[in-house]
Formats: structure tokens, sequence, C-alpha cells
């Protein structure tokens, strides 16, 4: 790693100096991140948004971060840092108005050679969320385009791992270093996006997520994909704000629809509303985008819903209680009962068969929600 890549790495990982203040200084020493960290006191004053508490920070930056642990945890997990000076750099990253001026990289995609789009919601997805979501993303891989997401649980997870199974390319987005499992739950899913994914993250390694590094790394998602889609999102979701970072860029913005009664679709319905475009299936995306290459597969659209045919083996009472949830609806044990007109003993009972059947899943708040 040659000297100017040494302190853009050194710039990036200060604490108190974010995006827009380093890509000022940069602009103030003609883009030389050298010059940044050998200007006098003085001359790092002048520049907008640098104060007496930053200006320190650059001047005593050995007190802040250590450059030589940084290049040995570097070549500890394989990793590569890409600056907004190097080919590997997503290209349309370069076009936001406070991109990254580094990026930390592990795996094994060529960044400069795919087209992106991203797939976010709801970290708490119904199983039609999550369904679709995989489905978006195995069609779009398919087509050739690289799926990117925050390697989140919920939709997130379910995007990368769409695409995986397709055989397609995915790029994870971390809100925290390369080296921090977060969430745990995803440890499996990191390790194989790592062998034949792409991980990237702007944090220096030990950096733990929180509220802050959230957003900044929606940013990053929106930033890099020439489109987004939205699957499943509360009304104060954080895919809002990569949806809203994506429209502010002036990327295309998809997003599914969901029931009207349910929670996480809130957020998608409010985009919706707001002017963003309706999808129903991947080839309504590909239709806005256009295909990647010649050799892209073809997609064919798959019926769903009301008109699936009930299992031969199921009792009269669990067909009922399958019956009532269908469509994707999530119920508590009451409302089955009175959507299946039966006791409500009686309903626990089949929904207790249905679920060693693998036919219904009971979330975590109670409520019950067919499967498949």
């Amino acid at each position: 790693m040659n000297d100017l890549n040494k302190a853009l790495m050194v710039l990036n990982g200060l604490p108190h100096v974010g995006p827009v203040t380093l890509n000022r200084l940069l602009g103030a020493f003609d883009g030389d991140a050298v010059k940044v960290m050998q200007a006098g006191r003085k001359a790092l004053l002048k520049v907008a948004g640098v104060g007496p508490k930053i200006a320190g920070t650059l001047k005593g930056w050995r007190q802040h971060f250590d450059l030589r642990r940084e290049l040995g945890l570097l070549k500890q997990h394989n990793a590569s840092f890409i600056t907004f000076k190097d080919g590997g750099y997503p290209e349309l990253l370069k076009q936001i108005a406070d991109p990254p001026i580094g990026l930390y990289s592990r795996g094994v995609l060529e960044l400069e050679r795919l087209r992106f789009i991203a797939i976010v919601g709801t970290r708490q997805p119904t199983l039609y969320g999550q369904k679709q979501a995989g489905r978006f993303a195995a069609r779009l891989a398919g087509a050739g385009y690289c799926v990117v997401s925050g390697l989140a649980r919920g939709i997130d997870a379910a995007a990368h791992i769409g695409a995986l199974d397709a055989g397609g390319a995915t790029v994870g987005v971390l809100g925290c270093g390369l080296d921090v499992v977060y969430p745990q739950e995803n440890a499996d899913l990191y390790d194989r996006i790592f062998s034949k994914g792409l991980v990237l993250s702007e944090f220096p390694f030990g950096r733990g997520a929180d509220r802050q590094t959230f957003p900044m790394r929606n940013r990053v998602v929106a930033g890099m994909c020439e489109a987004v889609v939205v699957v499943e999102s509360g009304s104060n979701g954080g895919s809002l704000i990569t949806a809203r970072f994506a429209g502010e860029q002036g990327r295309q913005v998809f997003v599914l629809p969901g029931r009207v009664d349910q929670s996480t679709s809130a957020g998608c319905h409010q985009l919706i509303r707001d002017g963003a475009t309706l999808v129903t299936c991947a080839e309504d995306v590909i239709d806005e985008l256009g295909a990647v290459g010649s050799d892209v597969l073809k997609l064919q659209r798959e019926v769903e819903g009301a008109n699936r045919k009930l299992p031969q083996d199921l009792s009269s009472g669990e067909g009922r209680v399958l019956k009532a949830l269908e469509g994707g609806e999530v119920l508590l044990l009451e409302d089955v009962a009175l959507r299946a007109e039966l006791p409500i003993h009686e309903v626990a009972a089949s929904m207790m068969m249905l679920e060693l059947k693998r036919l219904v899943a009971k979330r975590a708040d109670g409520r019950f929600e067919r499967r498949g």
C-alpha cells in the first residue's frame, strides 16, 4: 500500500471526522491525503467544518489510530482497503455528495464489472416478505445483477441467501468493522458471502455497530446501486432511510406492496404514495432497468395465494384453520378461531398439528402465519 492510501486509511479511521468534513479537507488540499496529514493547525482551521477538536485529532492522529495494527489486520483477514481513487471503488458511489474516502473489502468479486441493485426491508419480516425477498434476489441475480444489502437479519439476509442460492453475485455492506459479526446469528452467512461474494465497510477494524453507523451504511447501499427494491418496511424502518438516500441521489426506488393491515408494509405503502414504483415481480424491475448482457435467463411469473391447493392429509379443522391464514395474513389464535368459525380449543389443537407439519409458523409476538 502506497503512502497516499495509508494516509487515506488514517483519515478514514479518525474519530469525530465524518465523511463530509473529510471530503472538504481533501478538496482544500488538492485531493491529497498526505498534504492533509502534513498541514499545519492554522491551515486546517481554515477548512469549513474543521474546529479545534478536529484539528487536534488530525495533528495527533497517532493517539487515535494505530496504522501498523490496521495494516496487520488487513493482512490477517485477507482484506483490502479501496480508496475512491482506485479502480475497484464503485463508480456510482463516487457520485454522491459525501462518499466514503475508502472502503474495507473482503471477498472474491470485482466491483467494476458489476451492476448493482439493493434489496432492503424490515428486520422482522413475515414469511411472505422473506420469500419474496429471496425470489426477487434469485431472479435479479440470475438476470446478471449483483444484489446488495446490509447483512442485517430479516429481509437483508433473505436477499443475500436468495442471490447465493441462485449462484449469483451479492455484496453485503456493514454498519461495523469487517471483523465484527453483527448480528451474530448471521455468522454463517458472513462466511458464505466472504467465500462467494463481497463484504464492504467504511469502518475500521473493531468498530461496533451503533445508531450512527447504520444510516452511514444505508447511504453506501443506496449510493453504489442504480436502484433500490424495498420489501416490507414499517413506517419508521431503516430501509426508508435507504430509499430516501436513493431518491435524493436520483436512483430508482421500487416497492413491493403488502397487506394493508400489516404494520410491516406501512412504510412500503407510504413510499408508493410518495411516488416510488410499485412492483410485483423481478421482471417489473428488469423491464425498467434493462437486462444485463445477452445471456439473461428467461424469467417466469408464478401464481400464488388464494388458488393454492390444500394438502390432502389435513383434518377438517386443520383445513379450516389453514384457509383462515391464506393470503399472507398474520393472526392471533382468537382471530383464527373467528375466521374458521371454530372453538378456540379446537383451533389451538389444529394449530399445533399444522406447526408440526411445518404448514404454519408461530411468530415471536404470538401470532400465526401460513408457510409457503
